[in-house]
């Protein structure tokens, strides 16, 4: 009798193969979500910072916030030429300002006197020569 069809070998081998490329495929799916919040971080702080030095050319001063504040909610959902403030602001510098990708994820501004300010954000991995903690101020971020 000639049998035509795979052996349980054959079978095995196919499958154990295909459980492999899935694991590596999921592994690089998550690097590369990893790198994508941490690019959202970066041109999140590039924004701020931004909008922190338009406001500072037509005040002469950061809006102060002695205490660290979560940016994105509360009192600090937009700015404008009075500072931050909640959504709703007139002729806002930034309309929104943005929060972190993760949910409940902020960055904190803070800005003793208004001569200087720094927003802090937490990176995930690497990226650009950059990990960990970030703090954009008004000479860049690092």
């Amino acid at each position: 009798m000639n049998k035509k069809g795979f052996t349980l070998i054959e079978l095995l081998v196919v499958v154990a193969i295909i459980g492999l490329l899935s694991t590596l495929a999921v592994v690089a799916l998550s690097t590369a979500r990893e790198k994508t919040r941490d690019s959202k971080r970066l041109s999140d702080l590039r924004n701020i910072q931004t909008a922190l030095e338009l406001h500072y050319s037509g005040s002469n001063q950061y809006p102060v916030a002695q205490v660290a504040a979560d940016l994105g909610a509360g009192d600090f959902a937009c700015l404008n030429g009075d500072g931050f403030g909640a959504v709703g602001c007139a002729t806002p510098f930034l309309e929104v300002v943005p929060s972190g990708p993760n949910a409940g994820e902020a960055y904190t501004y803070t800005s003793d006197d208004g001569t200087a300010f720094a927003v802090v954000a937490t990176l995930e991995g690497e990226l650009g020569g950059l990990n960990g903690q970030v703090t954009a101020s008004q000479s860049g971020i690092h």
